[in-house]
């Protein structure tokens, strides 16, 4: 059976970035029956309770999501703030919308926190705020104490976007040197009731990391906060003011975030509308669709992209030889998010690391495959690329160009291999963001 898997790997890809459209995921979640707002026909609130409705939202997919509730609510609705990252935004007729940096913040991110919080001061019990959150918020949307400056902010990004640390501990520290994550944006909130539609970017879907939980019970504590500082060593390089603050809260001199038996949130609702499944379950239906054994692996892939890029290539090379995961043709599908320790100075993203040692691990193989890996928001790192993709042709093609995949693994300079190489893929933003997708064809 003659199989183009490029051309079947492409259609995946954009059908799977489809299938979680933030526009199309509220239009068929969300509906709006005279006074009765339901939500995934499981909660139902009546608008005609609350005197004004207001809209405000943080994250690379959240302008289609407020074009959405703009169209849902209809007249119910007069006005909203929302803030995305540079490039993402849309025209919308009742929602002023901000633009700023992702994922350093910068001036923008604090004047944008800073013009939504005052949007929402001083509510009362029969006021409604809407809430749409999506991956990047937690770049998008901060107000920071006093001691601590958006520079020293920016050092610990990139200080913990490089240690290999996961998004679940960055969070946890983010949490807890902000005045508007973990929970205390419900409390600035507060009296005021609160729906929240979540496009999740976390494996497993726990609403207290997305974005950093800006509206849910923050289960973490300062002294968490501290133990991953130690824990990657970045205690004598993280400005001292962080740390600072970080030790005064241990002390119990900071307050730390709300939890889960405050009452403040009784009159909160987190509602996660969209996730990595979702994506993946439509690459299954895709790859079926083209008569290919499909396995739909996991949606929880997490580590450090070479380690995951060695099981990656042994699967690949167990398909070929005996037919396990997946025979051929087939298709074997995954979801989650890898990390990359930098120790290099190239450029790339983990999405395009991951690619780069699968194919490094595959240069003594010999067979017909196809991996491809990308990130759903069509962003990889501080790349203009989603991802990039290889084949059986690729290590062959690669030392025909006197380009040696080890030597730009080890510099982290995938972006320039596959640049050269020609197969990066590039989706443009897609403003959406449920994490990463990676699959094989065999």
């Amino acid at each position: 059976m003659q199989v183009n898997f490029h051309k079947i790997a492409t259609e995946i890809t954009d059908r799977a970035i489809a299938a979680v459209d933030p526009y199309k995921l509220l239009i068929d979640q969300v509906a709006l029956v005279r006074n009765r707002l339901t939500i995934k026909n499981i909660f139902s609130f009546d608008l005609d309770q609350f005197e004004t409705i207001k809209l405000i939202g943080f994250g690379k997919g959240v302008a289609p999501m407020a074009a959405a509730m703009e169209e849902i609510l209809d007249k119910r609705y007069s006005k909203g703030k929302i803030v995305v990252k540079y490039g993402h935004s849309l025209p919308l007729k009742k929602t002023e919308v901000f633009e700023a940096s992702h994922p350093i913040p910068d001036a923008n991110t604090l004047a944008a926190t800073a013009n939504i919080l005052n949007f929402v001061d001083s509510l009362k019990e029969k006021d409604l705020v809407i809430v749409v959150i999506s991956g990047g918020g937690s770049a998008l949307f901060e107000l920071l104490p006093r001691s601590i400056k958006l520079s020293d902010l920016d050092t610990l990004s990139r200080l913990l976007l490089a240690s290999g640390a996961n998004i679940g501990e960055i969070n946890i520290i983010r949490k807890h040197i902000s005045l508007v994550k973990g929970g205390r944006l419900a409390q600035k909130i507060a009296p005021a009731n609160c729906i929240c539609l979540i496009l999740s970017d976390v494996i497993g879907d726990p609403v207290a990391s997305i974005s950093s939980g800006p509206t849910a019970p923050d289960p973490s504590t300062f002294d968490d906060a501290i133990e991953i500082v130690h824990r990657y060593k970045l205690e004598s390089k993280i400005p001292k003011c962080i740390l600072d603050y970080l030790q005064d809260g241990c002390d119990g001199k900071i307050p730390d975030t709300p939890k889960g038996n405050e009452t403040l949130f009784e009159r909160v609702h987190n509602i996660v509308v969209g996730n990595n499944r979702l994506a993946l379950e439509k690459a299954k239906t895709v790859a079926e669709k083209h008569k290919l054994t499909t396995l739909l692996l996991t949606d929880r892939m997490e580590g450090e992209a070479r380690e995951i890029a060695k099981f990656i290539s042994a699967m690949i090379k167990s398909a070929l030889r005996s037919g396990i995961p997946a025979a051929s043709p087939g298709c074997v599908l995954m979801g989650g998010e890898s990390i990359v320790k930098i120790s290099g100075k190239g450029k790339g993203g983990r999405k395009q690391e991951l690619a780069l040692a699968v194919l490094d691990s595959m240069r003594d193989f010999d067979g017909p495959f196809y991996f491809s890996s990308i990130g759903t928001d069509g962003t990889d790192g501080p790349t203009d690329a989603a991802g990039a993709w290889i084949d059986h042709n690729s290590f062959r093609k690669a030392m025909s160009l006197n380009l040696n995949p080890n030597e730009y693994l080890e510099d982290n300079d995938a972006y320039h291999f596959f640049e050269k190489l020609g197969q990066l893929i590039k989706t443009g933003p897609t403003r959406t963001n449920v994490m990463d997708l990676a699959f094989f064809l065999i």
